[in-house]
């Protein structure tokens, strides 16, 4: 492996970069991206420097299709504008170029940015509000994790490695660049990053980067709920949910984004009901693994929500070993069901209103699809005209997988082009008051109000 040293003075004291000639790493063009390279060689035609960046270059370096195929340069916005006639500009914080091609392909393309966190000597500095453009090892020093900080430049056919990324993607190491609690001050999210790459690449997390996590993990409460629920939905979605809750385990992060979680995992029951999440989540992560090509499952974040807090509102509520409830006890255990849920994930993750709904909706008829099933399996007719019913039976399926009873595995096919449905899901057995018979919400607060008076200080009745 050869060193070669960019003779310009780096932003990093100390900084060296590492050119690995074609000769010594696995990547090789004919892997790339087509348009992604059509991209790469007209910034080279046009006198720029372009660069694969990121997660293309560790997962082809890794032997494995990458997702995207991101593309940073040294030419500006304005000029990538000019370059790329089939483009458009966005972003507020920081300008990204995204270029079409047919068939709703992009590419996005950024310019090299430099960020001063890491010059600064005040450790709980927040992020400038706008990102400067900066240079090739700037830019490697601002990225987060060590085994995303790697290029390859098309024209020599090299990587270049400013941080010791290929020596980790080597060792199967996941690394902070930088001081691992200062970059975690700066953006908790990046803590859930680092256990996300642990959980998809089957890497270890280095020792520093692991104790700031443990240390720095309640920080994560300082982030935008919106923002944190985001990145729970990309796990969730990912085929690689178990692994990313036993390394949010692990790192005691679980206990962080759900500590409702906490008295459930305790004692035999306590096990049960762990055991149950992970079988839950593998059987979830059957489904994402199994799609193939440009198919992309389309899972709603309420059945995702819905597998996640399935195990700690069974347990709670013991929904699986009771009989179906009726009439006015029905009632009540999902208005406290729906209490619960909006308490302890509703508001932290502020979800909305519809998704909680139908979260308790398909959770509390559980139990009506295990008792109502005859001897091949099926249900009624009359169930079977719920609207509750596709995503209950979907959800009821994949309990039976994890509990290892003999059903169908859900196939991906399932939840591709499925059409949302934006009515309110029905709930079997409640009863209204005084409008039974219509199925339509009786007076009162609606079901997620915090407060007996409604929403915006309305009174009712």
């Amino acid at each position: 492996m050869s060193i070669n040293t960019n003779p310009d003075a780096l932003a990093h004291e100390g900084a060296v970069a590492t050119i690995i000639p074609e000769s010594e790493h696995p990547i090789r063009e004919h892997q790339l991206d087509r348009e992604a390279l059509k991209v790469l060689y007209r910034l080279r035609d046009a006198g720029f420097k372009g660069y694969l960046v990121g997660g293309g270059v560790r997962d082809l370096y890794l032997g494995k299709e990458p997702k995207d195929f991101d593309v940073s340069t040294d030419a500006r916005p304005g000029e990538l504008r000019k370059l790329f006639r089939n483009s458009r500009t966005i972003g507020r914080r920081f300008r990204l170029v995204q270029v079409f091609f047919r068939g709703n392909k992009i590419i996005e393309v950024s310019t090299l940015r430099s960020q001063n966190e890491n010059e600064s000597d005040e450790t709980d500095q927040v992020l400038a509000a706008n990102n400067t453009f900066g240079s090739l090892e700037e830019d490697a020093f601002r990225r987060d994790l060590t085994i995303n900080s790697l290029f390859y430049e098309v024209g020599e056919r090299t990587v270049i490695d400013y941080v010791g990324g290929v020596d980790d993607l080597n060792r199967g190491v996941i690394r902070m660049v930088g001081d691992p609690d200062r970059r975690f001050t700066r953006d908790p999210v990046r803590m859930m990053r680092a256990v996300r790459h642990a959980a998809r690449t089957g890497f270890i997390i280095e020792a520093s980067t692991f104790e700031a996590i443990k240390r720095q993990g309640e920080k994560l409460l300082l982030c935008p709920p919106s923002r944190l629920r985001d990145e729970i939905l990309k796990d969730l979605q990912s085929g690689m949910a178990r692994p990313w809750a036993e390394r949010c385990l692990d790192t005691d992060l679980w206990f962080t984004l759900f500590p409702f979680y906490s008295a459930s995992f305790e004692g035999i029951d306590g096990e049960k009901t762990k055991s149950l999440l992970f079988r839950l989540l593998a059987e979830l992560d059957t489904i994402f693994q199994g799609s193939h090509g440009e198919t992309r499952i389309k899972m709603e974040e309420y059945f995702l929500f819905a597998v996640l807090l399935l195990p700690w509102v069974a347990q709670k509520f013991d929904i699986l070993g009771n009989t179906p409830l009726r009439g006015l006890a029905f009632q009540k255990q999902l208005a406290s069901l729906r209490k619960e849920i909006d308490r302890h994930f509703g508001v932290p993750f502020n979800v909305t209103r519809m998704a909680k709904e139908r979260i308790a909706t398909l959770i509390m008829n559980l139990s009506t699809l295990q008792h109502t099933k005859d001897a091949k399996g099926g249900h009624p007719k009359w169930l079977k005209k719920k609207s509750y019913y596709r995503d209950c039976n979907r959800l009821h399926n994949l309990l039976q997988l994890s509990l290892g009873e003999e059903v169908a595995a859900l196939s991906p096919e399932e939840f591709i082009d499925v059409q949302e449905n934006n009515d309110e899901l029905e709930v079997l057995g409640l009863v209204h008051e005084g409008n039974s018979s219509t199925g339509k919400r009786g007076r009162g607060a609606p079901a997620f109000a915090s407060t007996k008076h409604g929403v915006f200080g309305l009174r009712t009745g």
